[in-house]
């Protein structure tokens, strides 16, 4: 131990420290300098110098100022005396070193190179168009520490203000959460999470969600030429994202225990794993599905070939199947809102009228979380609807026939007075 300190003595070092905070800016005792500032109308002004956090990382110093008043209203020994309360905080050490870096630098030197590659494809694209459109022009020249929760707070409800959607806006405020922690983590930031707790108004549908009729898919499938009906036939039946449709190969598909594994996902000339964890999986596939990709295949397909697939073997584009096939073809039967979530939604809600379970849709499009199944994809049907209210209406008459036209008894089991559990 006595070798090891008398090795830091030699170096210039503390002998506490034994030398390895020499990057650190060591704290010491301020009084600041304060000075008279101005001619026409003078003030006080103070200066100190405040740790901060580099460029690289590393603690150094700089200058800062502020005002403390005017010299008209106050004494010299007054202005010092709020100088000493205005760093106390400083020299009690309860200030956290500041990041020195606009948020602009922050993303182009750090964020895109070294966070973007981890996400998924679609995901950077969103957060790019979202850092381009949004959040660079109004916080680029702002300093990491400068941006407060009020800050981000005004500036999402001002974007809704000038129109921009619910959704949108929340994943403006996922971007800045993520943005931010990223920095802290890095150690750019210190302090909480500024983006942290950003409230949005209740959220309110713009738009009609749809989903298709069992007439209405069957009017769909007749018009449409292969291989996008089975394409189509494939994403009602099985309720599987257009992703991972357009990524299936013949080696996911099992036509004896008749399943489909799901495994990779296609987005935008990019093939990579699906979207979230549960979005990993294995469903069930009907005889007729089986029996129309059986149709499909060729007589020797390669396993590792895709099943819908161009003319070179590529991946098909959604966005062409969309504005080519589906969207002519849907104005044609009178439903212009028709896309690939229609399909989602419509499996969705028959798979809840044939009598699944809720955690058997959830698991059948790969959800991570119930209320995504239900608050998203799932549409009551108006004659299921209606049959259960005429159930309900039944088992009350009955009831009440049971019991000579009177109400039951306090206490009764029936529906009408559901027995509490004490």
């Amino acid at each position: 131990m006595a070798a090891i300190l008398h090795l830091a003595e030699k170096q210039g070092e503390s002998s506490q420290q034994g030398g390895w905070q020499k990057h650190m800016a060591r704290r010491r005792y301020q009084r600041g300098t304060v000075r008279k500032r101005g001619k026409r109308q003078p003030v006080w002004e103070l200066q100190w110098r405040e740790d901060c956090i580099t460029l690289e990382g590393k603690i150094g110093r700089r200058w800062r100022s502020c005002q403390l008043g005017p010299v008209a209203e106050m004494t010299y020994r007054q202005a010092l005396k709020l100088a000493d309360a205005h760093l106390n905080a400083l020299n009690q050490g309860r200030v956290m070193p500041q990041s020195t870096i606009t948020l602009e630098r922050f993303v182009e030197r750090n964020f895109i190179p070294d966070a973007l590659p981890a996400l998924k494809a679609s995901t950077q694209r969103l957060y790019r168009s979202l850092l381009t459109v949004h959040l660079l022009p109004a916080f680029g020249h702002y300093r990491l520490s400068d941006i407060t929760h009020l800050d981000l707070q005004r500036f999402v409800l001002l974007k809704m203000r000038q129109g921009l959607g619910w959704e949108r806006a929340n994943q403006l405020r996922q971007l800045a959460s993520k943005l931010m922690a990223t920095a802290s983590k890095w150690g750019l930031l210190a302090g909480e999470n500024p983006a942290r707790g950003i409230e949005l108004p209740e959220k309110t549908w713009v738009r009609v969600k749809h989903a298709l009729s069992l007439i209405q898919v069957n009017q769909l499938l007749a018009i449409l030429n292969e291989p996008v009906r089975t394409l189509a036939e494939t994403a009602v039946l099985t309720g599987m994202r257009i992703g991972e449709i357009l990524a299936l190969r013949w080696q996911d598909v099992d036509f004896n225990l008749r399943h489909m594994r799901i495994e990779r996902a296609y987005c935008r000339g990019v093939m990579g794993t699906p979207k979230t964890k549960s979005s990993r999986r294995t469903i069930p596939i009907p005889p007729s599905l089986c029996q129309a990709l059986i149709q499909l295949r060729p007589s020797e397909p390669k396993p590792e070939a895709l099943i819908f697939h161009t003319a070179s073997g590529t991946p098909l584009s959604d966005s062409n199947l969309l504005a080519r096939y589906l969207k002519p073809a849907g104005r044609k039967l009178g439903m212009p809102w028709l896309n690939f979530h229609t399909f989602r939604r419509t499996h969705a809600t028959l798979l809840q009228a044939a009598g699944a379970s809720p955690k058997d849709a959830q698991a059948q499009l790969g959800h991570a979380q119930l209320s995504t199944t239900f608050d998203l994809y799932t549409l009551p049907l108006p004659a299921h609807q209606r049959a259960a209210v005429e159930r309900l209406a039944q088992l009350m008459a009955g009831e009440l026939m049971a019991n000579d036209g009177e109400l039951p008894p306090a206490g009764s089991s029936s529906i009408l007075q559901p027995t509490r559990i004490q």
